[in-house]
């Protein structure tokens, strides 16, 4: 599986502004600062900056203007930032996935009814190079 290059590697931050817009819809920049918790909140002009770096990395869109707000959208899924975000962790294991489930695995971050719903993918999903 090859994500599209196209598709920008998202940071912490960066993917903590996106899940606010993945789970609110098309926000400004006060809401979205607002949708964090207020313990820990980042000050408005940090979010300021992480979304106007996602709008470059083409992540966000400005959807329309109210009054002086801007309001901003994903142009990405979750599904597919998420897709995109392995593949460049994966890299970092030469493309193995070995070593990252025996990880799993071993601290207890993958459970057996996991395993199993994996198992059951994996046998549902189409063989490769067989069209559906």
């Amino acid at each position: 599986m090859k994500p599209q290059s196209r598709l920008p590697k998202l940071t912490k931050p960066e993917l903590q502004i996106m899940e606010a817009l993945w789970a609110h819809g098309a926000l400004s920049i006060r809401e979205i600062q607002q949708s964090f918790p207020a313990k820990g909140r980042p000050a408005y002009t940090t979010v300021q900056t992480v979304v106007y770096r996602l709008e470059t990395k083409k992540a966000v869109r400005r959807a329309k203007k109210i009054s002086n707000a801007h309001i901003f959208e994903a142009t990405i899924s979750r599904s597919t930032a998420h897709r995109n975000l392995v593949h460049h962790f994966l890299e970092i294991f030469g493309g193995r996935t070995e070593p990252l489930i025996a990880t799993l695995i071993d601290t207890g971050r993958l459970t057996l009814e996991e395993i199993q719903e994996a198992e059951r993918i994996v046998r549902e999903r189409p063989k490769r190079g067989t069209s559906t």
